[in-house]
């Protein structure tokens, strides 16, 4: 008896499933219209079943373009990025020439930075999101959602900052300072406009001078040189950043440095 009621309930929820209705009809046009229906009352599931049921009896048709733009909303709607990339990115290829072939090509690049993760994760989406964008401001410099298109450019490369900051940090914790030296440093030259610069050209000074210390003794010269340069680097750089006085307080330790090295290596005999 229960599993009649169980069969009962399910033929009699399909039967009132208003997809299987419609989709019983062998009339396109009122499948379309239906679609269109769903679609406007934003039931992109149902809208979306019934575009994929007509798509091939309308391909060649002038309707196809609007369907097929309206299922591309579908996937993007139902938060289904990958697959409305896809569809957006089929959609400029074959309607290049279309007065919505400039929206398709933002809006994909937009399903990248939809997809963009936390800082911490990796960030191949967000390199994506942030060229496409790029191109896209390259190749529609005419376009109203330029404003839009560089703050996400904007948005993707602080999060890219902030990922390679991070691991430069981690280096230094770690006591891998050498590694993070060359971290920070290209931190500053691959984001100069970076309110961040000098204090990424600070923590590379500091880096590069807790690895002298800890290096042999025949190549601290040499990495205390370095240090050196670094700081006077940062002085024509930098000089009115906060981290200045702590910067010449390294120079004058690795002069000292050298000068105490220089001192040693007098007195060792010929």
């Amino acid at each position: 008896m229960r599993l009649f009621v169980v069969l009962f309930l399910a033929v009699f929820m399909a039967g009132c499933d208003p997809v299987s209705r419609v989709m019983k009809s062998k009339d396109p046009a009122y499948k379309l219209g239906k679609a269109e229906g769903f679609y406007a009352r934003k039931k992109y599931n149902w809208a979306q079943a019934i575009y994929e049921e007509i798509m091939p009896f309308y391909k060649g048709r002038p309707e196809f373009e609007d369907i097929y733009y309206k299922y591309a909303y579908t996937a993007y709607y139902q938060r289904d990025w990958l697959n409305a990339e896809n569809l957006f990115k089929t959609y400029t290829e074959v309607y290049p020439n279309s007065s919505r072939a400039e929206e398709m090509n933002y809006m994909r690049a937009y399903t990248f930075y939809r997809q963009s993760p936390k800082a911490e994760l990796d960030q191949t989406n967000t390199i994506k999101a942030m060229g496409l964008m790029q191109t896209f401001i390259n190749t529609h410099p005419g376009s109203t959602r330029l404003k839009e298109a560089g703050a996400i450019v904007d948005a993707c490369r602080k999060k890219l900052e902030i990922k390679d900051a991070r691991a430069a940090k981690l280096y230094y914790d770690l006591g891998q300072y050498r590694a993070s030296a060359v971290a920070y440093e290209a931190l500053m030259n691959n984001y100069p406009d970076s309110d961040q610069s000098d204090n990424y050209k600070f923590m590379s000074i500091k880096a590069y001078y807790l690895f002298a210390q800890l290096s042999v003794e025949e190549k601290r010269e040499e990495r205390y040189g370095q240090v050196i340069d670094a700081c006077v680097d940062f002085m024509e750089r930098f000089p009115q950043s906060s981290f200045a006085k702590q910067v010449q307080q390294y120079l004058s330790l690795s002069q000292n440095q050298l000068k105490s090295i220089a001192h040693e290596s007098s007195k060792t005999p010929a």
